[in-house]
């Protein structure tokens, strides 16, 4: 019997269930966030596949080393949800501008000249990070986080909710917060302390002890692979700056370390005389995004999802407290004002840090934080 009888849609049919304001994707030069749908590539022949795509989302303020403002931000999650339910992409990847910087994190100059003293607007400024987040949360399509810079403070967090990272072998990872009188609340402590072992993930999170090295990131199991970038004679070599030619020496695992002394010294001269080719790093994501392409869709999905269930359970108890912390803690002369403006004020001052033993000290007196505390620690304009 047929079934022509029944009611249906046409078998072609598509319904636009995105709700996000393209325009935040649109404008012509940085900062801004940028997404572009690339054809799906077989990673063997180069052939591209007609009709399915990998929906590129970069983060493009290279001035200001792809540090993300409202507009970014917004930009990203409307990116993220684009792709996710577009069924045309089989696979979302994150990257940042240029090849120095990956993400720096939010932008220090919208933090210190409007966020202090707007509680308000910090609370809705969080919520956009929930936007992000959910979009991918929800999605079928793995994440893939694609570093070819530096990946630092909140680039780490933004990024963070990606499935897989694909590094090159110049990039590096590290937190700033508590040093700049911030909490990495935004992915760090809930996601790395997932992804890494607690003790991992209380000294690069809370310490702000270093900028560890793809390599050290990938012995550590938070990165999925790492690829050379730098070439010699027309020849990939690894990056002179870390080790990677052992594994122990005198009893200490070294191998992901930076060099030290004289040997840094001359391996950065070395690099400042060799070719950039990031070619092993975009087919390494080629390769990474044709595995899942190949795999059925929905159970991809479901996959995911599951997996990611861990990372969003650590960010699901605390996300509430982010929104109203951040906002007591943008309050005017406080921690995050004097990180914030320090930062945002180091040309005029010649020094990005505030005194935080002198203000222990004055804390420990019983001081208040006020405008007196403030000038008292905080870094002055040079004459």
């Amino acid at each position: 019997m047929s079934l022509d009888w029944i009611p249906r849609a046409p078998k072609e049919s598509l319904l636009d269930f995105t709700t996000v304001r393209k325009d935040l994707l649109e404008k012509e030069a940085p900062p801004r966030t940028t997404y572009e749908k690339k054809p799906l590539v077989n990673p063997q022949t180069k052939e591209t596949v007609e009709g399915l795509y990998v929906g590129y989302v970069v983060l493009d303020n290279e001035r200001q080393g792809n540090s993300y403002d409202l507009g970014m931000l917004a930009g990203a999650a409307c990116a993220f949800q684009l792709a996710s339910r577009d069924p045309s992409v089989v696979a979302v990847v994150l990257t940042g501008a240029g090849d120095r910087f990956f993400c720096t994190g939010g932008n220090v100059p919208e933090y210190s000249e409007h966020m202090i003293g707007r509680p308000m607007d910090c609370q809705k400024y969080m919520q956009v990070y929930w936007d992000a987040f959910n979009a991918v949360w929800t999605s079928s399509k793995p994440f893939i986080r694609r570093v070819q810079g530096m990946s630092i403070g909140g680039g780490e967090e933004i990024s963070g909710c990606c499935d897989l990272t694909i590094a090159s072998d110049t990039a590096s990872f590290g937190q700033v917060g508590p040093a700049h009188g911030s909490t990495a609340m935004g992915g760090a402590v809930q996601f790395k302390s997932v992804n890494m072992t607690i003790e991992d993930a209380v000294w690069n999170v809370v310490g702000c002890a270093e900028q560890m090295s793809a390599y050290k990131m990938l012995r550590k199991s938070y990165i999925h692979r790492v690829e050379p970038v730098l070439k010699k004679d027309g020849e990939f070599v690894r990056n002179p700056e870390v080790i990677t030619d052992k594994w122990i020496e005198d009893g200490q695992i070294v191998y992901g370390e930076y060099k030290t002394g004289d040997e840094l010294k001359e391996a950065k001269a070395l690099v400042k005389t060799l070719e950039r080719d990031t070619s092993k790093l975009d087919q390494a994501v080629d390769e990474v995004v044709w595995t899942f392409a190949n795999l059925y869709p929905q159970q991809v999905g479901n996959s995911l999802n599951m997996i990611r269930a861990e990372k969003k359970m650590a960010w699901e108890r605390t996300k509430a407290e982010t929104i109203w912390w951040w906002a007591a803690n943008a309050q005017m002369y406080g921690e995050f004002d004097m990180g914030m403006t320090g930062f945002n004020t180091a040309k005029q001052t010649g020094s990005r840090d505030a005194d935080i033993i002198k203000l222990r000290q004055l804390l420990a007196k019983g001081r208040p934080f006020d405008a007196e505390l403030f000038e008292e620690v905080m870094p002055k304009p040079k004459e």
